[in-house]
């Protein structure tokens, strides 16, 4: 198994199995890499980069990104609870700054104020997550349980929530133009207002 190094570039590498789990890196770069069934448990990714990679079926959960950068960043099948992706580096002018999450765990997870329009959560399990202050403009959140997670001043226009429930979001206090909701989920908008609603 290979050990992965600071001060490195991984250009094009699949790795599988890979157990980095608590582990310390620096100032490595990732670019059209393929992570599968890697651990990643507790690991410290410290200015590091990923651009255009996959991660399938991996667990960083509790994994901290200090000034790591993710481009165009894809997570199938993973487990990412209590990540405080805040910590993480965010170009205010990046095209690509765009996370995709399918079928994973980001329980507990804090995207507070940050910018990821265009982002896509599908068929995800979204507990106790903040999205406070974030900007998810024209985002993809599908499927998915969003059970006691934080919406205010949360930018939501034009954002799918289709087939998504469990979501607790004040109307007045977010932006929604042209959000989508599947028709019974979108009665639990109603609720902030002062009006009744009769069968």
């Amino acid at each position: 198994m290979e050990n992965l190094k600071s001060n490195q570039e991984y250009l094009d590498r699949t790795f599988t199995k890979l157990d980095i789990d608590e582990l310390t890196l620096n100032n490595v770069i990732f670019e059209e890499c393929e992570f599968h069934q890697c651990h990643f448990l507790s690991a410290d990714l410290s200015h590091c980069k990923f651009v255009h990679c996959l991660f399938e079926q991996c667990n960083l959960s509790l994994a901290n990104f200090p000034n790591t950068r993710f481009s165009n960043t894809e997570f199938v099948g993973c487990k990412l609870v209590g990540i405080d992706w805040t910590k993480a580096h965010w170009p205010k002018f990046d095209l690509y700054s765009q996370l995709s999450f399918k079928n994973s765990i980001l329980n507990g997870c804090n995207f507070f104020g940050l910018k990821l329009s265009e982002s896509i959560f599908e068929e995800c399990r979204l507990h106790d997550v903040d999205f406070r202050n974030a900007e998810l403009q024209r985002s993809l959140m599908i499927g998915s349980d969003f059970s006691n997670s934080l919406f205010m001043q949360t930018n939501l226009e034009g954002v799918d929530f289709t087939h998504s429930h469990s979501f607790d979001i004040d109307i007045r206090q977010n932006k929604m133009t042209k959000a989508i909701f599947s028709k019974i989920e979108a009665l639990d908008l109603l609720k902030y207002l002062d009006i009744k609603l009769i069968d």
